[in-house]
């Protein structure tokens, strides 16, 4: 801050000395140390406010940006919506005269009224509760035997 170097505190001194005099010398040194003291405290509150304010500027701007983008997200999701898409595309195959799902219809009744051999393949038959699963008989059905586990305390070869 101030360019002053030991010869120059040399000078500094020996003036004070000479015009204060010894005796008064340590207390007002003491005075200047208490007011440099001060002052330091106040340039350190001064530069945490400082600080604190350039904090809450980048605050500030990153909540205008933060903002900004939900504005944004919010816009470009407002015209989304997939069921409302879904109705659409059911509402058009209902009610197109000439859809797919009718094209579909009219050939298996054509095919079943050609030959019952065709309908049983193009359309599967419906089940119902009432449908009878066959049973296996229990011949038909093996089960192999467990092998006989050895016990924890013997051994499996020959006695010693």
């Amino acid at each position: 801050m101030f360019d002053i170097g030991w010869s120059e505190l040399v000078v500094i001194a020996v003036v004070a000395l000479i015009a204060i005099g010894p005796k008064e010398l340590p207390a007002v040194l003491r005075t200047v140390g208490q007011y440099m003291g001060k002052i330091r405290r106040m340039a350190s509150e001064f530069q945490g406010q400082f600080q604190d304010a350039m904090r809450e500027a980048e605050m500030a701007d990153l909540k205008k940006s933060v903002d900004e983008m939900t504005d944004v997200a919010t816009k470009s999701f407002t015209d989304f919506d997939p069921l409302a898409d879904v109705r659409k595309e059911v509402d058009s195959f209902t009610a197109d005269p000439l859809g797919e799902a009718k094209k579909e219809t009219t050939q298996t009744s054509d095919a079943a009224s050609a030959s019952p051999e065709a309908a049983a393949q193009s359309t599967p038959a419906p089940v119902s509760s009432e449908t009878v699963i066959p049973q296996t008989e229990s011949s038909e059905l093996s089960i192999a035997p467990e092998a006989p586990q050895p016990k924890p305390g013997s051994s499996s070869g020959s006695g010693a």
